[in-house]
């Protein structure tokens, strides 16, 4: 099972992103996924989530700002993310979940300049 994470970058102020999650060895149709970001000096968080159903939930920090989505067909979820702060600069990653299985990508870096 592998989760591979892409599309981060360096980008200014008020630009866009958009981050794929794409997972080999699973159905991905069948998990659960979020996207979690981790800052220097800072606790992991959890910016977006989309169930098997496409219900979606963010972080009150990204409301009205990043998207998640999810293309079965592909195995892919992303994360589209615009009008990017300073503050979103992190390492990005990927999880998926179903039942007990509980699997991780290795990490994006997005940096926003200000």
């Amino acid at each position: 099972v592998q989760l591979q994470a892409s599309g981060g970058g360096l980008v200014q102020a008020g630009g866009s992103l958009r981050l794929s999650c794409a997972a080999s060895g699973i159905i991905f149709s069948f998990h659960a996924v979020a996207w979690y970001r981790q800052a220097p000096g800072k606790q992991r968080e959890r910016v977006a989530s989309i169930s098997t159903h496409a219900s979606t939930n963010y972080a009150d920090s990204v409301k009205g700002r990043f998207t998640i989505s999810r293309d079965n067909a592909k195995n892919t979820v992303y994360l589209q993310m615009n009008s990017l702060k300073p503050d979103d600069t992190a390492v990005y990653y990927c999880n998926s979940l179903y039942g007990t299985s509980d699997y991780w990508g290795q990490g994006t870096q997005v940096t926003v300049s200000s």
